[in-house]
């Protein structure tokens, strides 16, 4: 279990952001509310209910700087639409999210976004879950799409973001080309450190349509690794250094993008 001094950096982390997603919420709300506690009051909070792994998503915002609007809501794909999740090369059918990702939409600057949080399956490195880890891709990819060209969308500028399970950002990468196929960007990558903590996996994913992109302004990789404990990380190896991190704070480094409209 985490101690308050866990929360509380927690808490110090975010605080560098206006809009956080997050994945991974337990079920049970015990950590999110103390997470909550540690923040000032003017970050607000709103949660999903229990998907796969009985998994929520949330967003925290700083209230003082972007507005909550009305649309919220999950994606999903009802069964009638289901037949057109389909890629070329995968038999498997489309039956719905793991964990449905989570919308909501935001006010900044005259601007709405339309932020969609994201927890793809998991799985393991067999074929079948790779190809059900694409079709899911490529359901947010069509979706973003869809509500693009839509003259109903309540708003164009739509990022998907979170864990999206993609190993490397590669041509010939199963879930990468599904999740870009409708028309997704992905950021050029620089940073030698990945948002995994092993360091070996592009998961995390900040996914945007073109309309966005001359507004990107920096976006990266939140390294943590050597401040939140200095003395761990000069006196443990790595190894175990990794598994406290692991256990106490995340597996994950934050992903991060600026954006200006």
């Amino acid at each position: 279990l985490r101690w308050q001094e866990h929360y509380t950096l927690l808490a110090q982390i975010v605080e560098w952001f206006d809009i956080i997603a997050i994945q991974e919420v337990n079920n049970k709300l015990d950590g999110l509310r103390a997470l909550e506690a540690a923040l000032p009051s003017h970050y607000s909070l709103i949660f999903s209910d229990k998907g796969g792994n009985n998994e929520r998503s949330a967003f925290i915002y700083d209230s003082r700087k972007v507005k909550q609007m009305e649309k919220v809501g999950e994606v999903g794909i009802p069964p009638n639409e289901q037949r057109h999740i389909k890629l070329p090369g995968i038999d498997q059918k489309f039956t719905g999210f793991d964990r449905n990702p989570y919308l909501c939409s935001f006010q900044w600057n005259n601007q709405i976004l339309i932020l969609i949080t994201v927890h793809s399956f998991s799985g393991t490195t067999k074929k079948a879950d790779i190809n059900r880890r694409a079709l899911e891709a490529y359901a947010i990819g069509r979706y973003a799409d869809l509500r693009n060209k839509s003259k109903h969308s309540f708003s164009k500028n739509i990022i998907a973001l979170g864990d999206f399970n993609i190993p490397k950002i590669e041509k010939g990468d199963r879930v990468y080309t599904a999740l870009t196929k409708r028309g997704l960007l992905l950021p050029e990558h620089s940073a030698k450190v990945y948002s995994n903590i092993s360091d070996d996996k592009m998961f995390d994913q900040i996914a945007f349509l073109p309309s966005i992109k001359s507004k990107i302004q920096s976006q990266g990789v939140f390294d943590f690794d050597n401040a939140i404990f200095p003395k761990l990380w000069e006196q443990q190896s790595k190894k175990d250094f990794k598994a406290y991190l692991r256990y106490y704070i995340s597996d994950h480094r934050p992903l991060w993008m600026q954006l200006k409209f």
